[in-house]
């Protein structure tokens, strides 16, 4: 162990720990990005500790041509993979943990497509409503107002035209991106079944917004935005390192510590590039590292006190893993659809959302801006060159179409993160291990968005040549569930106020305490929430 003040690394930063601070928040991602900038702005002193690397926004340019480049796996966009990111799986279903994540100031922000949604007041009301699953122990109003708060400082281009969104009254901080061109070409198929379409809520700019630019219209945004225009949390970083915070990258945490009377944690326990581990202290911990790297670090956290790991007296850490799930369909028209060329989604339909019972679920539907070849990647894989890849070119890119949705599933106690102590990572720490199946509600849910998607389109009269459902479907990469929010403490890990039941100092922000996950994606609502965490701290401090 260590105290600041020794010579910086070998890349001339200073790693070692400050002096015992108000707060240290674990992860710089969108929860532990968004309370850091609040505490600190409040002028607490704060030390944010980063697994991964920050990333220079200069890079951005190189990155997105490593994204589109066939030369190169989809990993090395932003530098995932290897010993220090492996994991393993249990489940029915193999899930590829690393295909959407990223380590790094920013976090998966770095990478997401940018939809942020309110959950529908459905989704805190499950069980009452339906049967099935479980209630939150908070409602949509609770969260309303964190909800306008988050809008405002991600930036959110919106319109107030969903007629099934939950209420709201205040106006989105931008316009609405325009509905795109094959949204257009849906619209009348749509209205031919009596299927409503309105827009999507994104974290990008439609106008020049808190110091960044607007869209430009690279159409990469996923995994990569070169211009800035999409949010990320490096924003709220920079944010807060102004406001005086400490944030260090390249500093995993390899355990919580907790003192005597075992109800409080002493410090977090990181490692540092040169191979040595150094104890940050604090007032009060923020645990804001994801759906599986929160319990995963808990799980490794366990002593004498706690042998089956920190904050884990009700033996849920890492129980109630949660995903959406995607089903989809698509084909070709005899018309340019111009798809390709946008790069995120305009429009959707939520008409469906509020029928969910017993046996089907919530689901979205999704008019996708960016099915079939894309022209970039057809020409640098192909063989011809000159006229004949023209052809070829003119052949296959211009006249596809596809339909997406999202099914959440519901919460069960068999999905779960665990530790696989067979396999270790590069500080010698048992990876996660993930145990993902389905339960038959998904599966229905899945099949009836299938069933609307060819009724959408069998309208719009396109040959239908793909089809995703329950048998092949995939994750959305929304990780939930696994800290879960609850009232009593044999039957949750946090409380209403996203303190830890067993630790009066320790706190989680994250989708790893949604109780349910709806099917609407969950950054909004993991920024709500890492909003209401910081008052709940700050009233502490």
């Amino acid at each position: 162990m260590s105290g600041r003040g020794e010579s910086a690394g070998a890349d001339g930063i200073d790693r070692t720990p400050s002096e015992r601070v108000d707060v240290c928040a674990v992860g710089a991602g969108p929860a532990g990005a968004l309370v850091a900038h609040r505490l600190a702005d409040a002028g607490y002193d704060l030390v944010v500790l980063e697994a991964g690397e920050r990333f220079d926004p200069a890079d951005r340019l190189e990155r997105m041509e490593r994204s589109i480049r066939p030369g190169h796996d989809h990993l090395d966009v932003w530098d995932m993979g290897g010993e220090r990111d492996a994991y393993s799986n249990g489940g029915e279903m193999f899930y590829p943990l690393n295909s959407a994540r990223v380590k790094g100031v920013g976090g998966s922000t770095n990478h997401w497509q940018g939809m942020v949604m309110r959950l529908h007041e459905l989704d805190f009301e499950l069980e009452s409503r339906t049967g099935v699953g479980a209630d939150w122990p908070v409602g949509y109003g609770d969260l309303r107002p964190y909800y306008a708060e988050a809008e405002r400082e991600l930036g959110v281009a919106g319109a107030d035209d969903n007629p099934f969104a939950p209420p709201r009254e205040e106006p989105f901080p931008m316009p609405a991106f325009r509905p795109s061109h094959s949204d257009s070409l849906f619209a009348d198929a749509c209205e031919g079944v009596g299927v409503a379409m309105h827009s999507v809520p994104n974290a990008r700019n439609s106008e020049p917004y808190d110091g960044r630019g607007e869209c430009v219209g690279y159409g990469t945004c996923k995994p990569v935005c070169p211009s800035g225009a999409k949010y990320s949390a490096d924003v709220h970083v920079r944010k807060a390192e102004s406001e005086g915070a400490r944030v260090i990258d390249r500093a995993p945490v390899q355990r919580l510590v907790h003192g005597d009377a075992g109800n409080r944690v002493d410090a977090a326990v990181y490692a540092t590039p040169d191979g040595r581990e150094h104890r940050q202290e604090a007032r009060q911990f923020v645990l804001a590292a994801g759906g599986v790297e929160t319990p995963r670090l808990l799980l490794l956290s366990e002593s004498e006190r706690y042998p089956d790991g920190l904050a884990n007296s009700s033996g849920l850490v890492g129980r109630y893993f949660m995903d959406h799930l995607f089903a989809g369909m698509g084909g070709t028209l005899d018309e340019p659809t111009r798809q390709n060329h946008v790069g995120f989604i305009t429009s959707e339909s939520h008409q469906f959302y509020d029928d969910a019972d017993a046996e089907v679920g919530s689901f979205k539907l999704e008019f996708l801006n960016y099915a079939g070849p894309s022209p970039v990647g057809t020409a640098l894989s192909a063989d011809e060159w000159g006229d004949d890849l023209l052809d070829d070119l003119r052949g296959s890119y211009g006249n596809h179409v596809g339909m997406g949705a999202l099914a959440g599933q519901l919460p069960r106690e068999e999905n779960r993160v665990t530790l696989d102590p067979t396999t270790t990572d590069d500080h010698g720490n048992p990876v996660p291990r993930i145990h993902w199946s389905l339960d038959e509600r998904t599966r229905n849910t899945l099949e009836r968005a299938n069933e609307i998607q060819r009724e959408i389109l069998t309208e719009l009269g396109v040959d239908v040549e793909w089809t995703v459902g329950p048998d092949d479907t995939g994750p959305a990469f929304h990780h939930m569930g696994t800290t879960r929010m609850g009232t009593d403490p044999d039957e949750s890990v946090v409380n209403p106020r996203l303190r830890t039941h067993d630790l009066a100092n320790l706190w989680i922000p994250s989708s790893s305490v949604f109780v349910t996950g709806g099917a609407l994606n969950p950054t909004l609502t993991i920024a709500a929430l890492a909003l209401k965490a910081a008052d709940h701290v700050e009233a502490k401090l």
